[in-house]
């Protein structure tokens, strides 16, 4: 794992020239941030060494390098997925990259299922906490103490002054966010009406197929996280209709605006 994490990092830092302060993991449909970056090197994943490639309609497939918020950013256009065929810790793979180039700091997203029946479709959702359910974790098998420790603590698994952050910048801009419990989930199909009541149960306000993997790693080193859900469809009883790909995508693209102003925001006052 070590071995192949530095050749990927040796092989970006020798492409880009340039030392990253933050890192951006874009969701379902959420490729639009990247107008906003001043982008100086773009690479496909098919060219990066150990890198696994994104087989998901709207997902790129680009590691973006450029400057957003006044800051040298490094932004994930199209993650990888469990469903894929991934495993957990090869979906994370990137994750264990960003922080060998010296990235202290994540921002992820995502388009998730409504739980919370106060939310709508379109809302966004501040990430307070999550709930694994894929199955499995990253972490599982030998542990590296120079990535990271064999327990690692998960109690604050999302940055409180992060969050706080983004709370003041809606606030300040007359943006309605709400926050809640993410539940990550393996996929690759929609839950049942009876599965949409127990993740509630749960304790769960949104679910989706991403992200939990990829914050227990970056957890795992030590890093600082804030994640975005946007409600692409509803899980409420009652309000539970046939949905696609398709139209999780349209939603998320509709509601990207909003998120990508709080990212930007976020990164130029870090």
């Amino acid at each position: 794992m070590l071995k192949k994490i530095r050749e990927t990092s040796t092989f970006i830092q020798q492409k880009i020239g340039l030392k990253a302060e933050v890192g951006v993991v874009l969701g379902t449909g959420l490729g639009g941030l990247v107008n906003d970056i001043e982008i100086l090197h773009t690479l496909t994943y098919s060219e990066i060494p150990n890198f696994p490639l994104s087989t998901v309609e709207g997902h790129q497939g680009k590691l973006i390098f450029g400057i957003l918020g006044g800051k040298n950013i490094i932004a994930m256009q199209g993650r990888f997925h469990f469903y894929e065929g991934y495993t957990l810790e090869e979906l994370s793979f990137p994750v264990r990259v960003m922080n060998d180039l010296g990235i202290k700091i994540l921002l992820v997203s995502n388009a998730s299922g409504g739980l919370n029946p106060d939310f709508k479709v379109g809302d966004l959702m501040i990430i307070t906490d999550h709930i694994n359910m894929f199955g499995g974790n990253p972490l599982i098998g030998p542990n590296t103490e120079e990535l990271g420790p064999r327990f690692p603590d998960m109690s604050q698994a999302y940055n409180l002054k992060l969050c706080n952050l983004a709370r003041t910048i809606a606030e300040q801009n007359d943006i309605v966010l709400k926050e809640g419990v993410y539940i990550g989930v393996a996929g690759p199909t929609f839950e049942t009406q009876a599965e949409y009541k127990m993740f509630r149960i749960l304790g769960g306000d949104a679910i989706g197929m991403s992200t939990v993997p990829e914050v227990i790693v970056a957890r795992h080193m030590g890093m600082d996280v804030f994640g975005i859900s946007i409600i692409t469809d509803s899980g409420v009883p009652g309000e539970i209709v046939e949905i696609s790909h398709q139209e999780v995508q349209a939603v998320a693209m509709k509601a990207e605006p909003q998120l990508s102003f709080i990212f930007k925001q976020l990164i130029s006052r870090l």
